[in-house]
């Protein structure tokens, strides 16, 4: 039971943090919205559910009971190394798939849908403007009339949305690196941690299988021995 009080707490904590953290970064490599966060959350709710009916088995000492869940675990076991091997080869092609959404994202910025708040979020949050650097909202549909977003502002105490318009002086005011590298480089890492998680809470449910198994048939043994 203990492995699976691990993966409840791992899962429900990756699927929050997964949310608020790197949402805004999945929202803009993602060609449609994801919820993948959600369904975190909602696969440690549901093992919550058969972590009890697994104690409920073993109270009971009851062989079936034992193997249905032993069942259960096999398919989270199985879904769990499906979604790290998925996470970790998904890392590798991470960079061409960003580079296209969020090029299309600066170029389509309009400052009220989704992806241009995420935008807005990722070049706050990391000090860059752009995609590779600022020259890249030039093309946009939004610089023609606003210059550049106030998320590229360097200083914002010295940076108003006149001085983003004037196209002067705006190119002094924003960050002069793209957000391209920064974002790839953050994301890989942490999809990294997020695959090398799923395979440490697959092996504890590996444990967790061998260890119901084991019970299953000692309870079995021990029917027959009283007949």
């Amino acid at each position: 039971q203990e492995s699976i009080n691990i993966s409840i707490s791992i899962l429900l904590a990756v699927g929050v943090w997964g949310k608020f953290m790197i949402g805004p970064y999945i929202s803009l490599i993602a060609e449609n919205t994801t919820n993948a966060p959600y369904v975190l959350i909602g696969t440690g709710t549901v093992i919550i559910v058969f972590g009890l009916f697994g104690c409920f088995a073993t109270c009971r000492g009851s062989p079936w009971m034992l193997k249905l869940y032993v069942m259960f675990l096999s398919l989270v076991f199985l879904s769990e190394l499906v979604a790290g091997i998925s996470g970790f080869v998904f890392r590798h092609e991470i960079k061409g798939t960003f580079l296209r959404t969020y090029t299309d994202a600066v170029l389509n910025y309009d400052a009220e849908d989704e992806k241009s708040l995420a935008v807005d979020n990722v070049q706050s949050s990391l000090r860059c403007c752009g995609v590779n650097n600022y020259t890249s909202w030039l093309g946009s549909v939004y610089y023609p009339a606003n210059g550049f977003p106030l998320s590229c502002c360097s200083n914002s105490s010295d940076c108003s949305p006149q001085d983003l318009r004037n196209t002067t002086i705006n190119h002094t005011k924003v960050y002069q690196q793209g957000c391209y590298e920064l974002v790839t480089s953050f994301l890989e890492t942490n999809m990294a941690i997020i695959a090398g998680v799923t395979f440490g809470i697959a092996f504890s449910q590996l444990i967790g299988m061998l260890l119901a198994c084991c019970l299953s048939r000692i309870i079995t043994a021990n029917q027959y021995e009283m007949v």
